[in-house]
């Protein structure tokens, strides 16, 4: 299966995560080449005619009709379940936390991305500084401070959108697709993103609205 079509081993991730930290996970079920769920709709690469120098037939030369009926079918009732889940957590804090898990491919249009994982921020260091100490300590990890992406282009809406906009902690991962492979490397990455995340969501103060 290529990495063109999906983060691969992103949604067995998260599912471990949420099971060791009793957390919600929500995944999105659908390819990005449908549409990119974590764009803006009106960022171009959100219908991609061109992934990674591979075509892809069904976007080719799509009309606005055709992506509103994608948008209104996968793209909104995605966020309107992230937003439903945020306000229903709002009940019991006053700022829950939103962590976001991708993964991506060590080889991109010729490059070779070599980090083992990478956490993504911008305005809000309050989860990821801590995390990214946390996963660098044993210095068996190489782990990027928004790298191989950064928290910062406007492409990680996501994010952007459902807790930067709510000064709500957050954070998001990046882990490298050949570490998800197998259910045994899986297993590994999940405990060592576990053992470090922990902690620090255990701190009663974090869930509270940016200052």
């Amino acid at each position: 299966m290529s990495h063109i079509a999906q983060d691969l081993g992103a949604g067995d991730l998260s599912l471990a995560l949420s099971e060791r930290l009793n957390a919600t996970a929500l995944l999105c079920n659908y390819s990005r080449l449908v549409v990119d769920c974590n764009r803006a709709l009106t960022d171009m690469s959100a219908f991609l005619d061109m992934s990674d120098g591979v075509e892809v037939p069904g976007n080719q030369g799509l009309s606005d009709e055709a992506k509103e009926l994608r948008a209104e079918a996968i793209y909104r009732p995605y966020h309107r379940a992230i937003d439903a889940e945020l306000d229903r957590l709002c009940a019991v804090v006053q700022a829950p936390v939103l962590i976001a898990i991708h993964s991506f491919t060590r080889y991109l249009d010729g490059a070779d991305r070599r980090w083992d994982c990478g956490v993504l921020w911008d305005l809000d260091g309050r989860i990821s500084r801590p995390l990214l100490n946390a996963l660098r300590e044993d210095g068996t990890l190489l782990v990027g401070d928004n790298l191989p992406y950064s928290g910062r282009h406007p492409e990680d809406f996501t994010v952007d959108h459902h807790a930067e906009e709510r000064q709500f902690p957050y954070a998001a991962l990046e882990v490298r697709q050949d570490l998800l492979d197998t259910p045994a490397r899986l297993e590994r990455m999940a405990d060592r993103i576990h053992a470090a995340l922990e902690p620090i969501l255990a701190d009663p103060g974090l869930y509270a609205l940016r200052g």
